[in-house]
């Protein structure tokens, strides 16, 4: 089974868990690390092991694969299932607006999640739960502004004069140490 066929399954098995707004990147030639990402959205904790469970038990039972490993606990709403060359997100809502992975990874191209959903592989397409919508194509980036001109530097200024240390205080004489008492005698 090749790596595109992987992240396809592994993203209909969050599917059956209810996942949304499921994501397939295609990081070929642009990450060193993984071919594949695959990303989607649990709306609760229960939901995020239940979308993990799936997707490892399912690939093991029905293709024999098990990932390498899973990192992340259900506390941090962030749970990654990495297969050879296919890293799956699994994120609560925050995380994945906070991380925002699809904008970090923007040069990768959007494929389709499934071959039946039409002609060639990639269409900068992403689906919510049970749609077979096309994503909206991405926005141009804006042209950069030119660089304002530098400023020029303030002049130093003139260091203070350093204090004179305050003289040191005498020590308090010691206090004599209390004679020992005397043990009781043993009966």
């Amino acid at each position: 089974m090749d790596s595109l066929q992987t992240a396809r399954l592994c993203a209909a098995f969050a599917d059956d868990k209810k996942a949304e707004d499921i994501v397939l990147l295609d990081l070929r030639g642009l990450s060193p690390v993984t071919d594949f990402f695959v990303i989607c959205t649990a709306g609760s904790p229960p939901q995020l092991r239940a979308i993990r469970d799936e997707i490892v038990s399912e690939m093991w039972r029905q293709h024999g694969l098990k990932p390498l490993f899973v990192d992340g606990a259900i506390d941090s709403q962030w749970i990654i299932v990495n297969f050879p060359n296919v890293l799956v997100h699994v994120q609560s809502e925050a995380m994945r607006s906070y991380y925002a992975l699809e904008e970090l990874w923007g040069d990768a191209a959007r494929l389709r999640l499934s071959p039946e959903e039409g002609p060639g592989a990639s269409d900068q397409a992403g689906t919510k739960r049970g749609s077979k919508a096309k994503a909206a194509p991405k926005a141009k980036a804006a042209p950069k502004a030119k660089a304002a001109p530098k400023a020029k530097a303030a002049p130093k200024a003139k260091a203070a004069p350093k204090a004179k240390a305050a003289p040191k205080a005498k020590a308090a004489p010691k206090a004599k140490a209390a004679p020992k008492a005397k043990a009781a005698p043993r009966r």
